[in-house]
Order: C-alpha cells, then sequence, then structure tokens
C-alpha cells in the first residue's frame, strides 16, 4: 500500500504510532459492541442496565474519527473527486496538490487550536457531564485531542514534504505522491493484490521458442 509520507525515521515513527492507535480504537468498538449487546439483553430480558454506554460510545466515536483522520491521511484513504484536476498541465497539478496539502495541515492546527481551548475550558470550569458517570470531561477530550495532535503532526510533515518536492521541481513525485489515487492504486489498497504491469516477453516465455529452434 502507498503511503503519502516521505521515507525515513519520522514517517516510520508517525505511522507506527498511527497503526498502534488504529489497532487500540478497533478493539475498543468490539468491546463497546459487546457492552452494547451486553446492555440491550439485560434491558429486554433480565431487567437490568449498565449505566453509561451511550455515555461511552458517545465519547469513543468522537475519538476514533480523530484518529482515525491521521490513519485515513497516511494510507490515502480520503476520498478524493476528480474530474478536473487530470485536465491541468504537470505542473498546475502538481500546484494544486501542493495547496490541497497545505491547506489540510492548516485545517487541522486550527482543529488542534480548537480542540486545546475546549479542554482548558472544561479544565477552568471543572466541568462533567449530566450523567449517571458523570464523568469530568476533560478526560475524553483529552484524549479526543489526542487524536487531533496525530493528525496536526501527519498532516504537517506531510505537507512540509510536499512543499518540498515542489520547490526542488520533482512535480512528478509530487503528483504521484499527493494527487487522487489511480484506479489500480484503489483496486491494490481494498484487496492488498500487486497487480500485474505491462512488461515485456519473460525469458521462461522466450526459452520453448528457443529450444525448438535450437532443436530443428
Amino acid at each position: 500500500m502507498k503511503t503519502i509520507l516521505p521515507p525515513g525515521a519520522t514517517s516510520r515513527h508517525l505511522a507506527r504510532v498511527a497503526d498502534f492507535t488504529v489497532i487500540a480504537c478497533g478493539w475498543w468498538l468490539i468491546a463497546l459492541s459487546g457492552l452494547t449487546c451486553i446492555e440491550m439483553v439485560g434491558r429486554k430480558l433480565l431487567g437490568f442496565s449498565l449505566q453509561g454506554v451511550d455515555e461511552i460510545g458517545s465519547y469513543t466515536y468522537g475519538i476514533v474519527g480523530a484518529f482515525g483522520f491521521a490513519y485515513a491521511l497516511i494510507t490515502r484513504s480520503h476520498t478524493r473527486v476528480d474530474f478536473l484536476l487530470s485536465r491541468f498541465p504537470l505542473r498546475v497539478r502538481s500546484l494544486l496538490n501542493l495547496l490541497a496539502m497545505l491547506s489540510l495541515a492548516a485545517l487541522a492546527l486550527l482543529c488542534l487550536w480548537r480542540g486545546w481551548h475546549v479542554v482548558m475550558e472544561s479544565v477552568d470550569l471543572g466541568a462533567t457531564a449530566a450523567t449517571p458517570l458523570a464523568t469530568p470531561m476533560w478526560i475524553p477530550q483529552l484524549i479526543w485531542l489526542g487524536g487531533y495532535l496525530m493528525f496536526a503532526l501527519v498532516s504537517a510533515w506531510a505537507a512540509f514534504d510536499a512543499a518540498r518536492l515542489f520547490v526542488r521541481g520533482r512535480t512528478d513525485e509530487l503528483n504521484a505522491r499527493f494527487g487522487p489515487q489511480t484506479l489500480e492504486e484503489e483496486i491494490e489498497a481494498e484487496t492488498e493484490i500487486q497487480l500485474a504491469r505491462p512488461a515485456g516477453p519473460s525469458v521462461s516465455a522466450a526459452a520453448p521458442s528457443s529450444a525448438v529452434g535450437a532443436a530443428s
């Protein structure tokens, strides 16, 4: 699977952290699904309820979404509609792809900045959830902010690399890494099957014909 990040130690560390967080989020979603099933059966058949499952679920979806932004960016999984980009010259496409990455990084930094203010406001007010759990709001908000921090780091690093490629005139590499995925790349990303590329005749294919010629 192609990644949007450049090769190097920094990219490997970012990708490793993103992998760990999405796996942890996946296991937590499985656990939440189990708790939800127990809650439904308990209410319908056994006359008891697990307090706070719906509250925990609302926190979970916000946190999973925040961490998912970074992973989707690394794996080039964000949806991009391409109906004009491919019609522009190579240099113009590279400029538009650079502007897309800079805009995304700016949006991620804005989300991080506003999220930090939300957490600090909850801490200053001592805000708690109006639920039976009475959860201090800064706890789920801080984990949620960690997702936006990861998203901001990944997008800023990718935008920096896109700017570096543009300044050095490496437009082909910039478009290949930061442009919309081709149909072949989407198929490979979804199926993890490496599609065969057009190539010349192989040695093994030519061997029988040469053997026939030698025999004759």
